[in-house]
């Protein structure tokens, strides 16, 4: 499998977003419940992942879990930083989550489960409201974005082979259009450039699938 040859933390900033921010009361576990259940007429924004090859065949079926923490000072999304050893996405920000099995029921149960596997939440603590359309990657995945609320107290377990931080980002940050960075990269001996949503928070760099599948659920907030 092709690795990255290059540091997109190092590429300059070409522009923003720059989009309104949704507003601070439509990030609230209710909105987020009734949002999902009636789901506005939206557009998904799509992003091309052609820096690493693409597996040849059907695109392997995944999915992972956006999980909307409910803390006092408003919802956060739990993500984590994955190990630097592994095959695909190695050292970046993720979404817990993994490919589906033949036991899965559904892409739901795909999620839950791995997401239990990965950083030990248990689906006990999960109130799943829905998906958003999948997103395909260059590394040869058709991933589904299984929301959910995320219900304290709860015990967390990180995977040691895959996982090396666990850290929460308010949502209101992400859903804030003035923090969606465009970088690009010229495609060595293509032509062709590349560009991609980066979204840094402290001293965490979330870009990639991640960022592309948090830009859709902020376009599903704002429609």
């Amino acid at each position: 499998m092709s690795k990255l040859h290059f540091d997109p933390k190092i590429l300059p900033i070409e522009s923003l977003a720059g989009e309104a921010a949704v507003l601070a009361e439509e990030l609230s576990a209710q909105r987020l419940r009734e949002r999902f259940a009636t789901p506005p007429k939206w557009a998904a924004e799509t992003i091309e992942e052609r820096l690493l090859r693409v597996r040849d065949g059907n695109p392997t079926p995944a999915s992972v879990l956006m999980p909307l923490v409910q803390r006092e000072n408003g919802l956060t999304m739990l993500l984590t930083e994955r190990t630097a050893h592994l095959t695909d996405h190695a050292g970046q920000v993720s979404l817990p989550g993994g490919r589906a099995e033949p036991e899965d029921a559904s892409a739901i149960d795909t999620a839950l489960r791995e997401t239990e596997e990965e950083i030990g939440l248990a689906r006990r603590h999960i109130e799943v409201l829905g998906t958003l359309p999948d997103h395909f990657t260059g590394t040869g995945y058709r991933v589904t974005p299984v929301v959910g609320l995320v219900h304290p107290p709860f015990d967390l377990q990180a995977d040691p082979f895959e996982v090396e931080e666990i850290f929460e980002v308010p949502l209101a940050f992400l859903m804030d259009g003035m923090n969606h960075q465009v970088r690009s990269i010229d495609l060595p001996g293509t032509g062709e450039r590349r560009s991609f949503y980066t979204m840094p928070y402290g001293r965490f760099f979330i870009w990639g699938a991640t960022a592309a599948m948090l830009r859709n659920l902020f376009h599903f907030m704002r429609a």
